[in-house]
């Protein structure tokens, strides 16, 4: 049987049995697949996919020459790892850049808008806000700044610009031909001080690398004209706590959205009992907090399995393989 495979692939972690059979469906005849922590016995997969690998997941195969992270973004340890395996492509999955995208918008208009305090308000059948002076902000004419110009950031930016506002975006290689469907500025984030006075909406997407962490600080923040907006649907750490924390206290920032944070749980237990800061963010009526869920949609893993069968379809049959990582970047 395992002869008339020409390509095989290993999870790491085993999906459910509906998302496993969806994978199986869409994969191209002659890949073979198979799963689980340990490893199968006389091991010559080509791929292997998972998020978090173990240094015998790495040397188990002689064949081995491509890795996939189901998922965007490289976790540090796994980014370490790899690096010493310099002839192991890796490579990302994109499946949820919509639907982070799309938290991203939902982030935005909360917190410009204010709609929670609102809210939680008019459940006590308060109506006492609707008649102060509102502390919502306009977006339509206003500058937003898209830090991480990629597959998230790029559908952030057509939504800002949909809203009518001017859409700059950042990222590593400015000179990239997208074909974008809207007006945008793309600059190198060399550019980041330079554009931050004009910046009314700083919108976060970009990846935790030692590049990017604690790249928006206090300087930052505090260029940025006074009322600005933010979000953050990339990772906490971009973002130093402290500052963000000051900002938003002092109404240097009108408000914020943030999706990913600096403290997560543990364990178990910690799910109900872990602040997501160091710092009372959850006190803070000008802040929408979100536990990192904006990838998750009851369509996810349908998502995934269908842009990694996608992924794998095309390395066994030596077409191009997307979203290559760059392990000394992190991205």
């Amino acid at each position: 049987m395992q002869n008339e495979f020409k390509f095989w692939v290993h999870l790491l972690d085993t999906p459910g049995p509906e998302a496993l059979a969806a994978l199986q469906a869409a994969l191209a005849p002659g890949i073979r697949l198979t799963w689980g922590r340990e490893l199968p016995e006389n091991a010559g997969y080509h791929v292997l996919v998972g998020g978090r690998p173990e240094r015998q997941h790495l040397t188990g195969s002689p064949a081995l020459r491509m890795y996939v992270i189901p998922f965007a973004g490289m976790p540090p340890k796994a980014r370490e790892l790899l690096a010493e395996f310099p002839h192991i492509a890796v490579h990302n999955l994109h499946h949820n850049a919509s639907l982070t995208a799309e938290m991203a918008v939902a982030l935005l208009m909360s917190a410009a808008k204010f709609v929670v305090p609102f809210d939680q308000d008019l459940r006590r059948g308060d109506w006492s806000r609707r008649y102060r002076h509102s502390p919502a902000l306009a977006l339509e004419g206003k500058t937003a700044l898209v830090l991480g110009f990629g597959h998230i950031g790029q559908r952030v930016g057509r939504a800002c610009w949909a809203l009518g506002m001017r859409v700059l975006g950042l990222r590593r290689h400015p000179e990239k031909e997208d074909g974008l469907d809207y007006p945008a500025e793309i600059y190198g984030l060399p550019a980041l001080n330079e554009l931050l006075p004009q910046t009314h909406v700083l919108v976060v997407t970009l990846p935790a690398t030692p590049e990017t962490e604690g790249l928006v600080g206090a300087a930052e923040l505090g260029s940025m004209p006074p009322g600005g907006v933010l979000v953050n649907v990339g990772r906490g750490p971009i973002v130093e706590q402290a500052a963000l924390y000051q900002a938003l206290e002092t109404g240097h920032l009108r408000a914020a959205g943030l999706d990913v944070w600096y403290n997560y749980p543990a364990d178990e237990p910690g799910r109900k009992e872990t602040f997501p800061g160091d710092y009372p963010f959850h006190e803070l009526e000008n802040l929408v907090l979100s536990p990192h869920r904006g990838g998750g949609t009851d369509e996810t893993e349908a998502l995934r399995m269908q842009a990694l069968a996608g992924l794998l379809n095309a390395a066994a049959a030596g077409k191009p393989v997307p979203n290559r990582v760059d392990v000394e970047l992190g991205y």
